[in-house]
C-alpha cells in the first residue's frame, strides 16, 4: 500500500515501472481494488527477464551412457522432433539477440536525442542551476507562475501552504509541467489554491540539493546560534555565498511569504506556521543524523528570521 505521505485516501497502492515511472492506484471498492492487486501481482511474478546467454557443458556420467542415450533419442520421434524444434528456436533467439545489439549500438545518445527535442529535460527533480540555464534566467518559470498565481487569488485564502492539496491533482499538475505540457494555472483542472501550493512545495521538495545549499548547512545553523544582533549579518554573509540562481529564487520566495505573512488576519498564517511548513524543505543536512529534532528547530528559526529580517536580507 501506498504511503499516507503519497495520498491520505483509503485503498491506495503504488506501483513503479523499470523506468521509473510511479503510479498510484485506487478505488474505494474493497473489491475492485483486490482485484486489480492480484492482477498485477500474478502479471508481474509471471513475468520472465531474459538474461545473457549461457551455455551449459553437461559432463556425461560415463562415455556408455551417453552412448546409450544417443541411441535412444535417435529411435524416438517425438524427442528427434523436439530436439529440432529447441535447435530452431534456439537460432532465431541467437538471431533475435544479434540484431538487438546492432540496434542498441546504433541507437543515438540521450544528449543527441535532447538536442532533437525528442526528449524534454525535467523541471521537477532538476538541479536548480541546470534549470535556470535552460530557461536563460536566475528563478525557475514554473516558481515565478505559482508566486504569481497565489498572489492573486490566494493570499486570503486560510490556511495558505499549511493545508494540503490533493495529492493525486499535485501529481497531475507535475506531469503537465515536466511534459513541457501548455500550462495554464486558471485552468478548471487546478482551482483548488491548494494544489498550486502543494506543488510550489513538492518542487523545492524535489530539488537534488535544497535551496539553503548542503555544504552551507552547518554554516547557517551555527549563524542562528550565534547572539542576536549578530545572527542578520551572519546569514546575510553566508546568502551572498551561494550560487545566482539560489539567492535570486530565495528572494522572490522570501518576499511572497512575507506578503501571505502581512495576510495573516484573512490567512491566518504567522512567521512561526510559514518557517514550520518551510524550514525542513528548504533547509537540510546532507546526511541525517540523529539529531532530527534540534534540526528542526533551527531550520525553523532561519526561515523565521529571514522573514523577520527581509529588507536588511535582500534591502527594500
Amino acid at each position: 500500500m501506498a504511503a499516507k505521505d503519497k495520498s491520505s485516501k483509503k485503498n491506495v497502492f503504488e506501483l513503479k515501472t523499470r523506468q521509473g515511472t510511479e503510479l498510484l492506484i485506487q478505488s474505494d471498492n474493497d473489491t475492485v481494488i483486490n482485484d486489480w492487486f492480484k492482477v498485477l501481482s500474478s502479471t508481474i511474478n509471471n513475468q520472465t527477464v531474459e538474461t545473457d546467454e549461457t551455455i551449459e557443458e553437461e559432463t556425461p556420467d560415463s562415455p556408455g551412457i551417453e552412448k546409450h542415450d544417443k541411441e535412444k533419442d535417435q529411435k524416438d520421434p517425438k524427442k528427434l522432433r523436439s530436439m529440432k524444434v529447441s535447435s530452431i528456436d534456439s537460432s532465431e533467439q541467437k538471431k533475435t539477440k544479434k540484431n538487438l545489439k546492432k540496434f542498441l549500438i546504433r541507437r543515438p545518445t540521450l544528449q543527441a536525442v535532447r538536442e532533437k527535442g525528442y526528449i524534454k529535460d525535467q523541471v521537477f527533480g532538476s538541479n536548480l542551476a541546470n534549470l535556470c540555464q535552460r530557461e536563460n534566467g536566475t528563478v525557475p518559470k514554473f516558481v515565478k507562475l505559482c508566486i504569481e498565481h497565489v498572489e492573486e487569488y490566494g493570499l486570503d485564502v486560510d490556511g495558505i501552504y499549511r493545508v494540503s492539496g490533493n495529492l493525486a491533482v499535485i501529481q497531475k499538475l507535475r506531469f503537465a509541467v515536466n511534459h513541457d505540457e501548455k500550462l495554464d494555472l486558471n485552468d478548471s483542472k487546478w482551482e483548488d489554491i491548494h494544489v498550486i501550493t502543494g506543488a510550489l512545495k513538492m518542487f523545492f521538495r524535489e530539488l537534488p540539493e535544497p535551496l539553503f545549499t548542503f555544504n552551507h548547512f552547518n554554516d547557517f545553523v551555527n549563524a542562528i546560534k550565534q547572539e542576536p544582533r549578530q545572527r542578520v549579518t551572519a546569514v546575510k554573509d553566508l546568502i551572498k555565498q551561494l550560487p545566482k540562481p539560489n539567492q535570486d529564487t530565495m528572494q522572490i520566495l522570501f518576499r511572497h511569504l512575507k506578503r501571505v505573512v502581512e495576510n495573516g488576519e484573512k490567512n491566518r498564517m504567522t512567521y512561526q506556521s510559514i518557517a514550520i511548513v518551510f524550514g525542513p524543505t528548504l533547509l537540510k543536512p546532507e546526511k541525517e543524523t540523529g539529531n532530527i529534532a534540534v534540526h528542526t528547530v533551527y531550520q525553523n528559526q532561519i526561515v523565521e528570521l529571514i522573514l523577520l529580517e527581509i529588507s536588511s536580507i535582500f534591502g527594500r
